[in-house]
């Protein structure tokens, strides 16, 4: 599938001197459906490149009294394209709530960036066979009176899988993508992009792109490493 949506969530890590090494790396990259997602404080400095910028987070609120944060307007004036939300590390380790990102979802919207919504379900849940009730729940609860769904992207991101070289069975991530997307054309009657995210590196990749009916990865640790994250790029693009 041509124009896959390649998503690099460098998450909390890099320093200031290794900016400039990193960037050096993606000179030469001219996709916008690359889009690379630093810290809040290194946005800047990944602007105006040939790939998309996004952010890790959104701030739930307008601008005004919520020190410490940043919101979609902002990041919007500055040329950020897309934003992450509900992404499992924040939902379990931030205690961040659905409510709290069907408010994220709204404001992104609302300034025109687009969102990558995060969902995905523990180990337990998926021994359980809860994973259609827990998708459908947090897709519910962040898409609550949503009406126009063509600015999101729905990332499927098991939790048991990020940071542990573990991957889903292929048959059964291609069955639960399509879950996916036919759930939401059930629920909102409309067709949404689907990427998956979960221990993507460069020697698995070329398995996962097999699934068609993947739309694009997120992907995290091994976005840390441009020359690792180079070589997942050029083996989707």
């Amino acid at each position: 599938m041509e124009n896959r949506l390649i998503v690099g969530n460098i998450k909390m890590n890099m320093n200031f001197g290794e900016i400039d090494n990193y960037l050096n790396w993606f000179k030469n990259i001219k996709n916008n459906n690359v889009v690379i997602c630093p810290s809040y404080i290194y946005i800047p400095y990944f602007l105006n490149y040939g790939f998309s910028v996004g952010s890790q987070n959104v701030c739930a609120y307008e601008d005004g009294g919520y020190t410490g944060e940043v919101s979609a307007n902002q990041l919007a004036s500055i040329g950020v394209k897309y934003a992450i939300v509900g992404h499992s590390e924040r939902r379990i380790k931030l205690n961040e709530s659905n409510t709290e990102i069907n408010k994220k979802v709204k404001k992104s919207l609302d300034s025109k960036l687009k969102v990558i919504l995060c969902i995905g379900e523990t180990l337990e849940e998926n021994k359980l066979l809860k994973k259609e009730v827990v998708l459908k729940r947090q897709i519910r609860d962040a898409l609550f009176n949503v009406e126009n769904l063509s600015n999101v992207i729905i990332a499927y991101e098991p939790v048991w899988s990020i940071g542990t070289n573990k991957i889903s069975d292929m048959d059964e991530l291609k069955y639960t993508i399509k879950y996916i997307k036919e759930l939401v054309k059930e629920m909102y009657k409309t067709n949404i992009k689907v990427i998956y995210g979960g221990s993507i590196n460069e020697k698995n990749i070329d398995k996962l792109k097999t699934i068609e009916e993947i739309d694009g990865f997120l992907i995290g640790s091994a976005s840390i490493n441009p020359t690792q994250f180079i070589e997942i790029i050029e083996k989707i693009a």
